[in-house]
């Protein structure tokens, strides 16, 4: 979908849902929110916050009030922005998995964690605005959402962080994946990995691509770069493809047997390609906050053998 920044467009074959591109990272349609207008209307992911004009006004051109802030997983680049839209519609419910209550009610640790993960980056964010914890109802998957004319039905999807969770509106047949699905880049159609620090877990990640690939939908919306018709063949194919990007980085950590020196390995030789669709600087520190989240789950499974 190519919108420009601070647009919106209807999502097609669907019922009054949009896709808005938030600017984020000032690469195109990289942020995705969607705006769903159902009768009890809901805001799916609430990018960054840094933005937020562009959604609020997205909404009010709308005529949309949210009855609910549905943040796929508490990450700052699904969430940042939910706080905002909690302030600015104060009839609104908050809803996110159970796990993840604690760091929108004191985004502490949350902002600490998120600055050493994406290091330079972070001049893209904003300090996120505390919810209330009376305002959040938590999810913990299996739940189904009643937006008034149709139902989203909630999938904890844990592999890109345990906290995620996708969303199924059985009605349009149509899954907002977050994560769990990684990132489609539709100028080069493939599915690309995202690992970050410090939770991701691979064989999860496969585990909840299958989990999507059974629910067999009509369209993915991406939290990157907007929805795609569903493609069995392409979700199989990141499976591989996350296979793949764990192994390379074990491969080099063995090779180098330093892990500072393996994250500049990645982000040096960022493929040439991505640097074309986001431009220099967020492809090699993409490649870097990914290799930091491999070099993690490695530790992890290491540990984990030790202790069998």
């Amino acid at each position: 979908m190519d919108i420009e920044p601070g647009e919106y467009a209807a999502v097609p074959g669907c019922t009054d849902l949009y896709c808005l591109d938030t600017g984020m990272y000032d690469t195109a349609n990289y942020g995705a929110v969607y705006l769903l207008d159902a009768e009890r209307p809901a805001v799916i992911d609430a990018g960054i916050g840094n933005n937020r004009e562009y959604l609020f006004d997205a909404l009010d051109d709308l005529g949309i009030r949210p009855a609910y802030v549905l943040p796929t997983h508490v990450h700052l680049d699904h969430a940042g922005g939910a706080g905002f839209l909690a302030e600015r519609y104060p009839d609104a419910t908050v809803r996110i998995h159970e796990s993840a209550v604690e760091h929108l009610v004191d985004p502490e640790r949350l902002v600490a964690g998120t600055r050493e993960a994406v290091g330079d980056q972070w001049r893209f964010y904003v300090e996120p605005e505390p919810i209330p914890e009376g305002r959040i109802d938590p999810l913990s998957g299996g739940e189904t959402i009643d937006l008034g004319d149709r139902d989203l039905d909630v999938h904890h999807a844990p592999g890109h962080a345990p906290h995620q969770v996708v969303f199924h509106d059985r009605g349009d047949d149509v899954v907002f994946a977050a994560d769990a699905a990684g990132i489609y880049v539709p100028q080069l159609d493939v599915i690309e990995p995202t690992s970050p620090p410090s939770q991701f877990d691979l064989h999860s990640c496969q585990a909840d691509v299958d989990a999507i690939r059974d629910l067999d939908p009509r369209y993915l919306c991406f939290g990157h770069f907007g929805p795609r018709e569903f493609d069995d063949d392409l979700l199989a194919g990141y499976k591989r493809t996350l296979s793949e990007w764990v192994e390379a980085v074990r491969r080099k950590r063995a090779e180098l047997d330093d892990d500072g020196a393996v994250i500049e390995h990645f982000a040096e030789h960022a493929p040439e390609d991505h640097i074309g669709v986001w431009g220099e600087e967020k492809a090699r520190e993409e490649e870097r906050m990914n290799t930091r989240g491999v070099l993690g789950y490695l530790d992890y499974m290491e540990g984990r053998e030790e202790t069998i």
